[in-house]
């Protein structure tokens, strides 16, 4: 399967004025699931490494609602890299997709949406064995 088939870029609307900058992104409209978990990772400087895992329930939306952040997808056939540069950009990431964020700016807050409450028990954290349940051919 093709990678980019898998992983999906969202452009959110501005809903802003004179004021200042506005975005809204509600779950099941603006994202394909009601929104179930909240997190945000920040303080993380441009040698460290996030994720490294792929879920076998949870599908996420990654924001970078201040400064930027790469992430590589994997689904055990071909990779891609994703830079997150501006606030109203999502990326929408499926089940069964490996998953690493780096690259971080001094001033990066990546959010990220979950359709699941935390469940330990459905993440694969090593590359191997989700290479084995995809049925993959890379390695690293």
């Amino acid at each position: 399967m093709n990678i980019k088939d898998q992983y999906k870029i969202l452009e959110f609307g501005d809903l802003g004025d004179e004021r200042g900058k506005l975005v809204v992104v509600e779950g099941a409209q603006d994202i394909p699931f009601e929104i179930k978990r909240v997190f945000y990772i920040y303080g993380s400087d441009s040698q460290v490494v996030r994720g490294q895992h792929a879920n076998r329930n949870s599908e996420f939306v990654l924001i970078n609602v201040s400064g930027s952040s790469k992430v590589r997808v994997d689904n055990g056939f071909e990779e891609e890299i994703i830079e997150l540069n501006r606030p109203r950009m999502g990326l929408y990431l499926p089940t069964m997709v490996w998953k690493d964020m780096y690259d971080f700016s001094e001033d990066s807050v990546l959010l990220v949406l979950a359709n699941t409450h935390y469940d330990g028990h459905e993440y694969i954290r090593d590359y191997d064995e989700f290479i084995k349940e995809v049925g993959g051919t890379r390695r690293r």
